[in-house]
């Protein structure tokens, strides 16, 4: 019986195990890149300043292999694995905006996600 369960596991379709992200995840996550990508800041990975529509075509792609093999299941999950730091180096990411003081990205994508949700919740 165990050795069916594995083989079952197994042979699951990687797009099956995509599907364990809940859409309120989803859209919480879609909320971040569209805050990202509208921000105007500046996003610091790996040694170079990028737009923040760079950071946001990078992001998406280190989203989608996440999603692909079924490691995300929540927003904060994707905060931790794709957005604070570089899988390469270990480096943490920045973000500049404007004037404002320079944080890490972990810093500044938990508070867009707090901030959303508070609002989120406040609507009737």
């Amino acid at each position: 019986m165990k050795a069916s369960c594995l083989l079952l596991a197994l042979l699951l379709p990687l797009n099956v195990l995509a599907d364990q992200l809940s859409p309120a995840a989803k859209e919480e996550i879609s909320h971040l890149f569209s805050s990202l990508e509208t921000s105007g800041c500046e996003f610091y990975r790996n040694g170079t300043w990028h737009d923040s529509n760079a950071a946001g075509t990078h992001l998406k792609k280190k989203y989608q292999y996440l999603l692909d093999k079924g490691l995300l299941s929540s927003a904060e999950s994707f905060i931790a694995m794709a957005a604070t730091k570089s899988s390469l180096s270990g480096t943490p990411y920045q973000v500049r905006c404007g004037k404002a003081d320079t944080v890490e990205s972990a810093t500044w994508f938990s508070n867009e996600l707090q901030n959303y949700r508070k609002n989120a919740a406040n609507k009737p």
